[in-house]
């Protein structure tokens, strides 16, 4: 019986599938608007992929997802769970108490559940203050009713002993059931930035939860026994724990998903991506098949937090933008008729002006049912438009003065020139418009080590040994295959303000996904 992998991902106007077989080679894709509820669009594509005959139930041993629901929750401040926020590091840190600059309609989501209490320790891993347990047990009661905690503590990613032990605490006041964060496994050393995205990663638990359940419902009301995973940010994948554990990490999944599929149908490995959607436009960089990892500040729903995300470039650019002929110039979004494209659009028989409109007006594709007559003009300025915001991305995002080549992917393709400054060739290739869900089929399973070592114990090539093994070994415990495990990046940041002879060594592997197949049960195990 053959294995074949189902990948789905839900963008904010489409939802795309496509299965894979065994070799990596798409065998049917489809596109629907995205429902409402998410699911609803889910089973539709599902039901198109088995009406064409060519894959049966059985044969689908892997699913895949990519989804909105995190980022929509945050940008929407709506279903994220109350969070009891927890800091260890009075007195020291009281200057800058934790959601200080939050927006209030984010707090209001969350609620107001803030304590600073003892604990955390010093840049150089020496005791701040001892952790004061019975405050901690006094706060989680105080706290009672949230549906989630998020622990940090000052300079955890050097030592976490306190976040652990506070973890346990909660554990024993509470029991299993209420979702604990801990800053050391989501974001870096500054505090407020971790301590951010380690709030927000709690207050995502139960948009990740629902979504699961969702996900699942979904496959069992199509018996689909099939092993279910969810879209990485960095273009990897999560198990469904792993998923509701650290949901932040699914936070702009779709762009990453576009880039991985565009590398998969060009085979191009470094370069950029244009990935053109029915609401924006992604600009991003492939660098050996993945994406590029930002370096700037991230900021998500207003709020700064340290969490990886991929080195992207939005535009107000998509098949919904809605244009319009001013009396001097043309003006191009940033409103979008979104997911309403087929209702709105003039050349499905709507009153408003859309870039889909413009360019089935030129020429450069044939959609809809009605005709459409647009100024020559009109479609020279928002070709233009096009070429510059484009052209101003690629800019931002190349690593040096030499051209590279770009892959063109997205539902909304036709809208992009192939004269682009800077761009050496353009590719569009086969089931281009599907490429988000390709990257989520073909993802790989990612692995992750970050510690410290102590070089007066072991030598620097055993610390980077051990290091690199311990992100296999994690790698192979989220399913991926050993054999083709390669490291990605290894980070080696000394500790030169300790006294002892310290380094932190952090390593990211990622390797091919086993070709198992899991019960539901065993999933749940």
């Amino acid at each position: 019986m053959s294995n074949y992998r189902l990948g789905i991902d839900v963008g904010g106007t489409n939802t795309d599938a496509v299965v894979l077989a065994e070799d990596g080679e798409p065998l049917v894709s489809t596109k629907t608007e995205t429902s409402e509820d998410i699911t609803g669009g889910i089973l539709t594509v599902f039901d198109d992929i088995l009406s064409r005959g060519r894959v049966a139930v059985e044969e689908i041993s892997q699913v895949m997802l990519g989804t909105t629901h995190c980022t929509n929750a945050i940008a929407e401040r709506s279903g994220l769970s109350d969070v009891g926020v927890i800091r260890l590091g009075a007195p020291a840190t009281a200057s800058v108490m934790p959601m200080t600059e939050w927006p209030d309609e984010l707090i209001d989501a969350i609620g107001d559940n803030v304590a600073l209490l003892d604990g955390g320790h010093e840049y150089d891993g020496r005791l701040l203050n001892d952790l004061d347990e019975t405050a901690v047990r006094s706060t989680v009661r105080e706290f009672d009713g949230v549906d989630a905690f998020a622990v940090t503590s000052v300079f955890s990613p050097i030592r976490e002993e306190h976040e652990r032990r506070v973890k346990s605490i909660i554990r024993e006041v509470t029991g299993e059931e209420v979702a604990v964060s801990l800053s050391h496994e989501i974001g870096n050393i500054g505090l407020i930035e971790r301590e951010n995205a380690t709030i927000l990663n709690a207050a995502l638990t139960g948009v990740a939860e629902r979504a699961a359940d969702s996900f699942l419902s979904a496959m069992q009301q199509r018996e689909v026994d099939a092993t279910l995973y969810f879209a990485r940010n960095d273009g990897t994948l999560m198990n469904l724990l792993q998923a509701t554990r650290y949901p932040l990490f699914m936070v702009a999944s779709g762009p990453a998903n576009s880039i991985r599929g565009a590398a998969h149908l060009s085979g191009v490995q470094n370069g950029i991506v244009i990935d053109v959607g029915g609401t924006t436009t992604d600009v991003g960089v492939i660098r050996e098949g993945f994406p590029r990892e930002s370096s700037a500040a991230t900021e998500i729903g207003n709020v700064k937090a340290s969490f990886h995300l991929p080195d992207i470039v939005s535009l107000a650019i998509g098949g919904g933008s809605m244009v319009e002929d001013e009396e001097s110039s043309v003006r191009v979004g940033p409103e979008s008729v979104g997911r309403k494209l087929t209702e709105l659009s003039r050349v499905f028989g709507g009153d408003v002006l859309t870039m889909t409109d413009v360019a089935a007006a030129s020429g450069a594709v044939s959609i809809g049912h009605e005709p459409i007559d647009v100024s020559p003009d009109v479609i020279a300025s928002v070709r233009e438009h096009v070429r510059e915001e484009i052209t101003t991305a690629v800019t931002k995002l190349r690593s040096g003065p030499d051209p590279v080549p770009a892959v063109i992917v997205g539902g909304g393709s036709f809208l992009i020139p192939d004269d682009i400054e800077g761009i050496s060739e353009i590719h569009r290739p086969d089931y281009y418009t599907t490429a988000n869900a390709i990257g989520v089929a073909t993802a790989q399973v990612s692995g992750q080590s970050d510690r410290l070592y102590d070089l007066d114990d072991r030598s620097r090539p055993e610390a980077l040994s051990l290091a690199k093994q311990r992100a296999i070994d994690d790698a192979v415990k989220n399913g991926a295959e050993e054999e083709s495990i390669s490291v990605l990046s290894v980070e080696e940041t000394p500790l030169t303000y300790l006294a002892e002879n310290v380094v932190r060594i952090k390593v990211d592997v990622a390797g091919d996904l086993r070709q198992n197949r899991q019960t539901y049960q065993e999933v749940a195990e």
